[in-house]
């Protein structure tokens, strides 16, 4: 049918070009922010790329319904500024039979939005997640470059090594510098090895001197060594009680019902009914006066989205902490934007006058 391949090409249209754009932006922004993750020692440098493309994967449910409802609300803006919606309402097509075009081309979109937001989102943020913790369990000996001045993962000690060897478990000319519980201690030493005691790591450093400094003590110690150690780490695997419940799958939040389970449920739930309401949305406020601008559209549909978005924000927050139950938030949330959206549409379609309480002006006698 002429009228349903007309809407769906110019959606299709649309939604690539704005597709392309908001990727291109979100991924510079995403690019920038892992950078300055790698640069404070959260994220190994060598995984920025990887950490980029995880962050981009959990975030496409929000992209894609972003760019559904601004790839209708320019759309129809550009039909009714080119006047081609008075054509298609003088042949007899109201607003709501817009409705079956738009629900054929965004019902695939709508069915990738809720596969993501359940499933894709949690593993991708789990992935993260694991590569972080990788990097921060890591020893302290692990994050030294030859050469070059080192922090360690708490900040409470710099590392400097001189050259290494190939198994990168030892090294010579080796400087450390300790700041803990009052007192500040720099140690040197010729040579150092790596070495796991009871699932421990520890530094072996051999044939060196130690200065240690009390705060509150006047005085300097000065002792010299042929053998001494210090903890750097833990092999130890992490706590899985640990694991927000961003990064677990669905079946678990299901199976554990707590408040921040239930907070984030509703915030993976809401992400694909929010799409769907940004259809009906889109199809009711899109209405261009020809002689005025298109830009009102789209700025409105922006804030509409921020708006939207926020509230999910809020709501996950006040059904984390026990305020609000996940069922009664879903029903007031999204059905009142559905409920709003139906309205509209209808008042659009039946050319309602809710100007009913205006007095009608009384003829002149």
């Amino acid at each position: 049918m002429l009228f349903h391949s007309t809407i769906r090409k110019e959606l299709a249209r649309s939604f690539g070009a704005t597709l392309v754009v908001l990727v291109t932006v979100i991924m510079t922004m995403m690019l920038i922010r892992t950078l300055g993750q790698a640069s404070k020692g959260t994220v190994n440098p060598s995984d920025v790329m990887m950490v980029m493309g995880y962050t981009l994967l959990g975030q496409l449910p929000t992209i894609l319904g972003l760019c559904l409802f601004v790839a209708i609300v320019a759309t129809l803006s550009r039909m009714y500024g080119d006047s081609e919606m008075v054509i298609w309402f003088s042949s007899g097509k109201g607003l709501a039979s817009f409705l079956a075009p738009m629900a054929r081309f965004a019902w695939p979109v709508l069915l990738v939005i809720a596969l993501l937001s359940i499933f894709v989102w949690p593993w991708s943020n789990q992935q993260i997640q694991d590569m972080k913790d990788r990097f921060e369990r890591r020893s302290d000996i692990d994050r030294i470059a030859p050469g070059e001045f080192q922090e360690s993962a708490n900040g409470s000690r710099v590392f400097f090594i001189d050259r290494d060897t190939s198994d990168n478990r030892s090294g010579s000319n080796v400087f450390v510098s300790a700041s803990e519980r009052g007192r500040e201690a720099v140690t040197s030493a010729r040579s150092a090895e790596l070495d796991v005691i009871k699932d421990e790591r520890f530094v072996i450093l051999h044939n060196g001197q130690r200065l240690e400094n009390t705060k509150d003590k006047p005085g300097l110690k000065v002792s010299e060594f042929e053998e001494y150690a210090t903890r750097v780490g833990s092999v130890r695997a992490g706590d899985p009680d640990a694991v927000p419940p961003r990064s677990r799958s669905t079946a678990e939040l299901l199976r554990n019902p707590s408040n921040l389970h239930q907070g984030e449920l509703s915030w993976r739930i809401g992400l694909a009914l929010a799409a769907c309401n940004f259809v009906l949305m889109a199809l009711a406020v899109a209405s261009v006066n020809p002689r005025a601008g298109r830009s009102s559209n789209l700025a409105f549909a922006l804030f509409a989205f921020v708006v939207y978005y926020n509230l999910l924000n809020l709501g996950q927050s006040w059904v984390g902490s026990g305020r609000f139950h996940m069922g009664a938030f879903l029903v007031s949330l999204h059905g009142g934007v559905l409920l709003f959206s139906l309205l509209l549409l209808a008042k659009r379609h039946n050319n309602w006058n809710w100007s009913f309480w205006r007095r009608t002006p009384k003829a002149a006698p």
